[in-house]
């Protein structure tokens, strides 16, 4: 017996390997016309990975201090090598991130791949998706340029209007009344520790939920003879073709479209004009500029927070509100409101970039 065999042995004996591979083989994947939405979720998984590699390496540099913060990425963009590189593949993978989860979040929507008993699946993907934008909220401020100083300032202002919790919340998430060098400790502690911690379980749980319930058909095709290919290798091997692509795909924008430092943040400069948060966030501060001052006796402001927290809250129990997604006028109602929401986001975001 070789050296390799014998550490193999030993370690199938302790981690369980062949257990794991044979699980592995007898996996399937349904073949059907909806498939090519399947890929998504390992997408996102790679995303995340490149999120935790990049995020690693800039650590190493990254100091973070209201005096410190910005000359640090400055330090890393002009005189670590590759770091401009490191850094605008982290931004853009982040973005790219963002936007998988939410084409992966609708294709298991109006699939219907939330219906029992992969109601806690969907309810932790709809977790990982605050999560992820938690991620993006706190990291946009990390590098303390302008930009991100009166992005965070405005975001953390539109927290504080939630009734009776808007307060406590905005000096939790500021770590006083205004944006300071409080504020960047605060968000870099949630950035690479508290969302991580939380982000690794549901990621955990997710994962295992899917390899236990397997890949959900859509109900129209659960009466038909469909399919299947074996994870291994076949889906796999497509997956991990379209992860190169991704990495293709982000050293181009990266290269061509390298991520912008701008100038240091200075609490009493003014505002720059037109101000906006990321792309993610558009359609909601587009939404609250258009909602009238007053509506009655309430502030159309804190009724425009209290409808999002209101949809998110919907969006989570969706496979508990909709338990037969695959049957008559429920199914068509659940597919418009899906549509309407996507729409929504679309026609939001577009106007606020327009209207910028």
């Amino acid at each position: 017996m070789t050296k390799t065999n014998a550490l193999f042995l030993w370690l199938d004996e302790r981690l369980g390997i062949n257990t794991i591979f044979g699980l592995a083989k007898k996996k399937e994947v349904p073949l059907h016309r909806h498939s090519v939405w399947y890929y998504f979720g390992g997408m996102t998984l790679f995303l995340f990975s490149v999120q935790v590699a990049t995020g690693i390496l800039l650590l190493l540099y990254y100091r973070p201090s209201a005096e410190n913060a910005f000359e640090s990425v400055q330090f890393i963009i002009t005189e670590v090598q590759f770091g401009w590189l490191i850094r605008s593949v982290h931004s853009w993978s982040a973005n790219l991130l963002i936007a998988a989860l939410f084409i992966h979040m609708f294709s298991v929507y109006f699939m219907s791949a939330y219906r029992s008993p992969r109601e806690i699946t969907w309810v932790s993907g709809v977790l990982l998706l605050f999560i992820c934008i938690g991620f993006g909220f706190s990291g946009y401020l990390l590098p303390w340029n302008k930009l991100a100083f009166f992005a965070t300032k405005v975001g953390t202002e539109i927290a504080g209007v939630v009734p009776l919790i808007g307060r406590p919340m905005l000096r939790f998430l500021r770590g006083g009344d205004e944006v300071t060098g409080a504020t960047l400790t605060r968000f870099f502690g949630f950035h690479v520790a508290v969302l991580p911690a939380i982000a690794t379980v549901l990621i955990g749980v997710h994962v295992l939920l899917v390899q236990m319930h397997g890949m959900s058909v859509p109900p129209g095709l659960e009466t038909e003879k469909v399919k299947k290919m074996k994870f291994v290798p076949n889906f796999l091997l497509r997956d991990l073709i379209g992860w190169i692509l991704a990495v293709g795909v982000l050293a181009a924008l990266a290269a061509v479209f390298p991520w912008e430092l701008g100038e240091k943040a200075d609490a009493f400069a003014p505002a720059p004009a037109g101000i906006k948060p990321e792309w993610y966030f558009l359609f909601m501060f587009q939404t609250l500029k258009y909602i009238p001052a007053k509506i009655l006796f309430i502030d159309g402001e804190v009724l425009g927070i209290l409808a999002f927290g209101l949809g998110g809250l919907f969006w989570m129990l969706v496979p508990f509100l909709n338990k037969k997604p695959g049957h008559g006028k429920r199914k068509l109602v659940f597919n418009i409101i899906g549509i309407f929401i996507v729409l929504f986001i679309v026609v939001m975001t577009i106007v606020g970039y327009l209207a910028a």
